[in-house]
């Protein structure tokens, strides 16, 4: 027990003063999560696909470390597609990605709404 004698040094024997909102962060390791306008973007794209026929089902994962958009054809099975944030790889390769299911990284840069350009259905001839 601190001895609370009134001996004029009140901080003796107290405890440290710390600021809460610091203390949160160090005590709670908060997952990498996607912006308003990131999902916004992500989940305009969904609805095309979805109207397309293309895809069917999705996930949101937000780990640690990166967060996760998995897309579905099917639900029973392995993703098609994720778009992956990670904000470690942001200064080195681009902090976000577009990986198959086979674990391919298709395409990978800084800004989403180029990396997402990969779903835009090319225009070309058809030949009869």
């Amino acid at each position: 027990m601190a001895d609370i004698a009134g001996d004029g040094d009140e901080a003796k024997g107290s405890g440290k003063l710390v600021k809460l909102a610091d203390y949160r962060k160090e005590k709670l390791e908060l997952p990498v999560t996607f912006s308003r306008r990131e999902l916004d973007r992500i989940l305009n794209l969904y609805g095309f696909m979805v109207a397309a026929g293309e895809w069917k089902d999705y996930a949101i994962d937000h780990l640690p470390d990166q967060a996760l958009f998995s897309v579905y054809k099917r639900t029973s099975e392995a993703p098609m597609f994720q778009i992956i944030k990670c904000p470690r790889l942001a200064r080195k390769q681009g902090e976000f990605s577009v990986v198959n299911a086979a674990g391919l990284i298709l395409k990978r840069g800084q800004d989403l709404d180029r990396v997402l350009r990969i779903f835009d259905k090319k225009i070309g001839v058809v030949r009869a």
